[in-house]
């Protein structure tokens, strides 16, 4: 499994980005997506998972503004945040697991400028 995330950049503090993550390879054997966050210094955070019913849990100081969704037809997750903060800057990166493994994407920064 391969995956690819997108959708980083410079975001005003109170700003809304979605980010998108694109799986492929064998991906029949995913049960969860994740994405998950890192600062300098920090162990990754977990921020949203959702699983192939659909069901979305959501983890950290992020939960209550974050939204993950996933397109099946096109092997993609997505998480939207909202009211961004300068605390939410970091590296955001998507995962997939299946009963054995994780598989991490590549990460994408999002700076939140105040």
């Amino acid at each position: 499994v391969q995956l690819q995330a997108s959708g980083g950049g410079l975001v005003q503090a109170g700003g809304s980005p979605r980010l998108s993550c694109a799986a492929s390879g064998n991906i029949d054997i995913i049960i969860y997506m994740n994405w998950y966050r890192q600062t300098p210094g920090n162990q990754r955070e977990k921020v949203a998972t959702i699983d192939t019913h659909d069901s979305a849990y959501y983890e950290g100081s992020a939960k209550g503004r974050a939204a993950i969704s996933r397109d099946t037809a096109n092997n993609r997750w997505y998480l939207a945040m909202n009211n961004l903060k300068p605390e939410d800057t970091a590296v955001y990166y998507c995962s997939a697991r299946s009963r054995d493994r994780r598989f991490w994407g590549q990460g994408t920064l999002v700076t939140v400028s105040s």
